[in-house]
Order: C-alpha cells, then structure tokens, then sequence
C-alpha cells in the first residue's frame, strides 16, 4: 500500500475535513494490519476518539470470539463485501459505535479484508499502549519468581524507562530455561547497555537460586 493509498485511506476513515495530514503513531507495525492501523490511529487522533475506538474494537473483538455467527459471518469468503459492509454498517448503529470505527469494518468489509480484522485490532492496542507510555516487558524463568524477586526485577526494570512510561510486565514459566531467565523489553531499549545490566541482574538471581 503505497503512501497515497494510505492517505486515501486515512480520509476514508476521518471523520474530519482536515484528513489529508496523516498524524503518525508512536510506534510503526509493519504490514496491511499496521497500515490500517496507522491510518485508523490518525483518524482516531483527528475526531478525539482514540480510547473510545479501542474500547470499541476490543468490545467487538470479544464479540467475535463468543459469537459463533458473527465469527462465521465475518471470515466467510462467499458472501458478498457490499452485504458485509451493509449489515456491519447496520450493526455499528444499532450499538451506537463512533463514525470512525463503523468506517473502519465498513472499509475492510468493502476491501475483502475483514480477513485481517484481528490483526488491525492488535495492531491498533499496540500503538495505543505506546500512546499511553506503556512499554512492554516479558520475562520468562524456568521456575515462579517469588513476590520478592519480582518486586525486585520490577524495581530494576523500571530505571529503564523514561518520563510517564509505565512498566507491563508479564511473568511466565518455561522450564526448558536452564537456570536464570530471559528479558525482553520494548524495542527502543534493545541497546547493549540496556542488555548488560538485563544479564547482570539475572545472574545474581541465577545465583540466589
């Protein structure tokens, strides 16, 4: 999708006269999903509704997910995208959706892309999460850390972050690892200083172990 289509796509989706100025996302997800989502981001952006429509796309993705009908209908490649479009545009007023998320399944439903529907949505909690200064952090051990350990792994992770960023960490257990753990955190903190001190800390808990 080239640059123009993308900003075809942000007008199609504004809600806004002012449309053509494309408000980039804090982080760039690569593919169709991300290209979509980008473009619903800016849109969002543009009508103040960026909360509203990931609480929205997150509603209808549970939807989804417990609606055998409406996942049928959704993924069914034989059924016509202006019926899709028709009845999606039907049901994002019957549940009072915001304009620029009825634009969005209206546009894949057009696009034969509610395929990707999933992935946009994903794509689209990715970008709000940075929006928010959330940076991501799995941490993965071979046995539960304690409450204390991960007190302290938190306390230690957290010197990595900058400004209002808040620490999300999820803890799971694979006992494959062989002694210590493995850290991964947001992107723009994948530096070698960053590592050291990451390796450091986990060698002293591989050492209280």
């Amino acid at each position: 999708m080239s640059m123009m289509k993308t900003n075809m796509l942000v007008r199609s989706l504004s809600t806004s006269a002012s449309a053509s100025q494309m408000v980039k996302p804090p982080v760039q997800v690569f593919g169709l999903e991300g290209r979509y989502a980008s473009a619903l981001y800016s849109a969002a952006s543009k009508s103040k509704a960026l909360d509203t429509v990931e609480k929205e796309l997150t509603q209808f993705q549970q939807s989804i997910k417990s609606d055998a009908k409406l996942k049928e209908f959704i993924i069914n490649p034989t059924l016509k995208r202006n019926l899709k479009a028709e009845a999606l545009k039907h049901l994002a007023t019957k549940t009072s959706m915001s304009a620029t998320t009825s634009n969005l399944l209206g546009i894949l439903a057009e696009n034969g892309r509610l395929n990707k529907l999933e992935a946009v949505i994903n794509a689209y909690k990715i970008m709000m999460s940075a929006h928010r200064g959330e940076v991501t952090c799995e941490v993965i051990t071979a046995t539960p850390l304690d409450a204390e350990q991960k007190k302290s792994l938190e306390a230690a992770l957290k010197k990595f972050l900058k400004g209002n960023e808040q620490l999300q960490l999820t803890a799971t257990v694979d006992p494959s690892i062989i002694g210590g753990m493995v850290v991964s955190i947001g992107d723009k903190f994948v530096d070698m200083s960053v590592a050291s001190k990451v390796k450091k800390y986990t060698e002293l808990i591989s050492a209280s172990a």
